[in-house]
């Protein structure tokens, strides 16, 4: 059996991961740019509960799953290629800097007490006991344990090495693959493939160098009404993100996105000010009408899995696994009933 992957980015990637892992040979993934796509931007945060909102319950289902698959993903990743993707599980602190902040915190806490999370509301001081750099203006949070982390550019560089055949060029028109099975994973371009639904939705992050973390935690904070979050590495950068933006294709990182991840990433943490500013970044995420993934067997034949949103990192093994599933044994024990493409038709 020949499979092509439209798309190497972090699912396309991911898929023949699982393709191989179950056996697949001849496998080719067709990208102008391999491992260009959003995942070289993406912070890597893998915390399924806090990425979801109301009315998102299909979708949290599926990231709950997700999660639940990561450390063997991880694991075998790690395993075959041979290349660390820094998987870390001190768990994430929700924090909030002033009472209005700490009310966005507490209806958070109660999103995760619903969905069965483990969840644990800290004080200020106890916040500053697991993080002691943290402001001391900070009201209050949470601890969640089950909130973890991953490098999505260590992955990238990891799958990049699988034993599979990279064709450098876009492909416009699916009927001109011969292979016996097509995947779609192409994010915001499966919209022209493939005529679904998914729309660009730009996001701006920041990179900052330090000699040392000044974090152990992904902190997920709230700062005077302003959302961000901070992810750090062993190597002393720390992930400031991310901006949400409906603005098309526009990739230009632009001065006011900048200051509106910087201000609260200070306020939560003074000792960012330091740090260099290594990089800053816009990337575009493929979101569709409902903001939730297609995980499907199109009409024509071909599969596709796109418009993960910010979610491409987090779902990347149940995505996989389910395509591969399908690939192999034409069925998945995972429930992808909510994310078919005849939802927007």
């Amino acid at each position: 059996m020949s499979v092509a992957i439209v798309g190497a980015g972090i699912i396309g990637l991911s898929i023949a991961f699982e393709l191989v892992e179950r056996g697949v040979e001849g496998i080719t993934l067709y990208d102008g740019d391999p491992g260009r796509g959003a995942g070289l931007v993406a912070a890597g945060m893998l915390a399924p509960t806090a990425e979801a909102v109301f009315g998102e319950e299909d979708l949290q289902a599926l990231m709950l799953e997700s999660v639940r698959r990561w450390p063997s993903f991880a694991a075998r990743v790690e395993a075959r290629t041979g290349v660390a993707i820094a998987y870390r599980t001190e768990g994430t602190l929700l924090v909030a800097l002033t009472a209005d902040d700490q009310a966005e915190v507490d209806r958070l806490i109660g999103f995760y007490r619903r969905a069965g999370t483990a969840i644990e509301p800290l004080t200020g001081r106890q916040l500053r006991e697991r993080e002691p750099l943290l402001a001391p203006r900070v009201r209050g949070g949470a601890y969640a344990p089950g909130d973890h982390q991953v490098d999505p550019r260590l992955l990238l560089r990891a799958l990049r090495t699988l034993p599979v055949r990279f064709e450098r060029r876009e492909i416009t028109d699916l009927s001109t693959l011969r292979e016996d099975v097509t995947i779609v994973a192409t994010g915001i371009g499966s919209a022209a493939l493939t005529g679904l639904p998914v729309r660009p939705v730009k996001g701006q992050l920041l990179r900052l160098r330090g000699p040392e973390p000044l974090l152990r935690h992904v902190v997920r904070g709230v700062a005077a009404g302003r959302d961000v979050y901070l992810v750090p590495r062993a190597d002393g950068e720390l992930v400031v993100g991310a901006t949400e933006e409906e603005r098309g294709a526009d990739t230009t990182v632009t001065a006011g996105g900048v200051l509106d991840l910087l201000r609260p990433a200070a306020d939560l943490l003074p000792g960012v000010a330091e740090l260099v500013l290594a990089e800053t970044l816009a990337g575009l995420r493929p979101g569709t009408p409902d903001n939730a993934p297609v995980i499907d067997r199109l009409p024509g034949g071909a599969l596709v899995a796109t418009g993960h949103h910010r979610n491409g990192v987090l779902l990347a093994p149940a995505t996989a696994a389910a395509i591969a599933d399908l690939i192999v044994f034409d069925s998945t024990e995972i429930d992808i009933s909510a994310f078919g493409s005849g939802r927007f038709t």
